[in-house]
């Protein structure tokens, strides 16, 4: 979904009322004609929480199955979604050596105890030569359920929005693309056969957009070979984050972290557990000139999953105080995304986005923000124990 500006460098900062999710915002927010691939066998999955598009890891020195690997190498691709397996996430997975791949470099080298360079060196790939067997990426079936979906541009402006009963994604590419943590635009890349064709030469202005993909239930597509989506729905109070959980391809095997730690300038956070190990990292966007990240010690209060938005104009500073306010329904595309960790600091926490391309290349109103599928990874992990430093 694209947001009008208000929304777009912006996270939420929120709830004076956590047990009823409501976001109280104070400061922040915001080859054309080739084959299709086979898609891999399905996963096992109903009673273990998964599903058809779930992962199917080879086991440690097995080859992976035939014709899962593509005739590509990608071999920025296939080091971030093993990163991503390791909780090193890259954001959004899209074959970059962007910034947010090298944060997780970065990380992945500190916490291997590697010369850390941010760089993918012959040290760090010899590091990640135990997963060199999992393909960067794999052929999955679009789910024959996601036809009975209904998919629906949003309307601009929270007045409009407030009428409707959930924020949900406006195409069939865009879910796709968080369920495999990327852009609709690399799913497009990487299904060149799925393209819409497009009108003569003569009709087709010069400025027009390349054509859409076109997805349909039981399509085979090839996508990043995102992992650890592996679900124990016994793990799972609340049956909407299940679906989440689900949507996102987020696993419930997640470590308990006890620290997390913010870092204004490098735009990352990091997370700790008990024996002081880095466990996870992720690239964030951070504060503002007019709305700061503020700076300090915290503690996490608790966790909104699949939250509303209080949507109040004397809050921003960039917005006109007269418009009205407003109650925003939940859903991926919401101001704040799939969930809300609550800070002690009042109004402001960790969340998610409907704009994960914007991570870590926009700012915000004050607030931490991720992509919805390292949101809710993180809030998996955290507890009331966990503490959160905010530093410059």
């Amino acid at each position: 979904m694209r947001w009008p500006n208000l929304f777009a460098c912006l996270p939420a900062c929120l709830p004076a009322c956590l047990p009823l999710a409501l976001l109280m915002l104070a400061g922040c927010d915001n080859t054309g004609g080739s084959k299709p691939d086979k898609p891999d066998a399905p996963a096992p999955a109903p009673s273990q929480g998964a599903h058809s598009m779930a992962s199917r890891d080879p086991a440690s020195g097995q080859a992976p199955e035939a014709g899962t690997p593509g005739s590509e190498p990608r071999r920025v691709m296939q080091a971030q979604v093993a990163l991503d397996r390791l909780g090193f996430g890259s954001g959004v997975i899209g074959g970059q050596a962007n910034r947010s791949f090298s944060n997780a470099l970065t990380a992945f080298q500190q916490a291997r105890g590697l010369a850390v360079t941010g760089t993918l060196d012959k040290a760090t790939a010899q590091a990640l030569a135990a997963w060199a067997n999992i393909p960067a990426t794999r052929v999955v079936t679009i789910p024959d359920a996601w036809g009975k979906i209904t998919f629906t541009a949003l309307p601009e402006g929270a007045a409009a929005q407030a009428k409707l009963t959930r924020l949900g994604y406006e195409s069939m590419a865009e879910k796709l693309a968080e369920r495999f943590h990327t852009t609709p635009e690399v799913i497009a890349l990487l299904n060149p056969e799925r393209q819409t064709a497009s009108p003569p030469a003569a009709t087709t202005p010069a400025a027009s957009p390349p054509a859409a993909p076109a997805f349909a239930p039981g399509q085979p597509i090839r996508v990043p070979n995102i992992g650890a989506d592996a679900i124990d729905p016994a793990q799972v109070k609340k049956p909407g984050w299940l679906d989440t959980l689900r949507s996102l391809g987020v696993g419930t095997n997640q470590p308990e972290v006890v620290r997390i730690v913010v870092d204004e300038s490098e735009g990352w956070l990091r997370a700790y557990d008990a024996q002081g190990r880095l466990v996870a990292a992720f690239t964030v966007t951070t504060g503002s000139e007019h709305d700061p990240l503020p700076i300090g010690d915290w503690k996490v209060k608790g966790v909104a999953y699949n939250p509303p938005f209080a949507y109040n104009p004397e809050l921003f500073w960039d917005v006109d105080d007269s418009q009205d306010k407003q109650r925003l329904p939940p859903g991926p595309n919401g101001p704040v995304g799939v969930v809300w960790i609550d800070l002690t600091k009042d109004h402001y926490g960790i969340h998610g986005t409907p704009e994960p391309a914007l991570i870590g290349r926009t700012q915000s109103h004050g607030c931490v923000r991720l992509t919805n599928w390292d949101a809710a990874r993180l809030a998996l992990m955290v507890s009331s124990r966990t503490k959160v430093v905010f530093r410059k």
